[in-house]
């Protein structure tokens, strides 16, 4: 969308952020991963994201088509670019910046 007054395009529509977080189980790593995810989405994305939770201990296939090599493991969907951060996402600076929510 254009504004008449100033001339410069403007993204009327909030990013939407798909997340995906492969872990194992109900390990003490996969769980503090989840819950440093949902704490950092609801500090920085409120409203603007889904948390897709998917345990390779009862669906295996799924691990290919990401190719999670490691677990936790947090893919990105969107916006593209894919991105991953493999850990219990403990560190926020590092997933903030892997996620491209702050800049580098």
């Amino acid at each position: 969308m254009t504004s008449p007054v100033d001339g410069i395009h403007h993204d009327v529509t909030p990013e939407f952020w798909e997340l995906r977080l492969y872990v194992a189980g109900q390990t003490r790593k996969s769980l503090l991963a989840l819950g440093n995810l949902r704490r950092l989405c609801e500090e920085h994305l409120a409203g603007k994201y889904r948390i897709d939770i998917i345990d390779l201990l009862q669906h295996p296939q799924l691990a290919e088509g990401d190719q999670i090599l490691a677990i936790p493991t947090l893919v990105r969907r969107l916006p593209e670019p894919i991105r991953k951060i493999i850990g219990d996402l403990s560190n926020t600076e590092r997933v903030l910046v892997g996620l491209d929510i702050r800049p580098r």
